[in-house]
C-alpha cells in the first residue's frame, strides 16, 4: 500500500466526508481489505468520528480521516 500524502482537511472537507455516512445503510461489520476486519462498524464508527474531529488539524494525526475515507470506498463500491 502507497504512503499516504500528509493533508490539514478543512472543516468543510471532514464535514462532506461525516455528512456521506448520514442516513447510508451501515452494515454490522466489514472486511476492508485482507488484512482489516471491523467487527462492530458502527461504533467504529462514531469512534473515528471523534477522532477524525479532534486531529482533523494535525497532520499527523490523520490515520482516522484515512480509515474513513476508505472505509466509505468500501461502502460505495459494495453499494454497486
Amino acid at each position: 500500500m502507497a504512503k499516504q500524502q500528509s493533508k490539514i482537511y478543512t472543516s468543510e472537507e471532514l464535514g462532506e466526508l461525516l455528512e456521506w455516512f448520514n442516513g447510508r445503510y451501515i452494515p454490522e461489520s466489514i472486511q476492508l481489505d485482507k488484512a482489516t476486519y471491523i467487527p462492530n462498524l458502527k461504533d467504529t464508527l462514531s469512534r473515528l468520528i471523534v477522532q477524525a474531529e479532534i486531529n482533523r488539524e494535525n497532520p499527523k494525526m490523520q490515520g482516522a480521516i484515512f480509515l474513513l475515507e476508505r472505509l466509505k470506498a468500501k461502502l460505495e463500491e459494495t453499494e454497486k
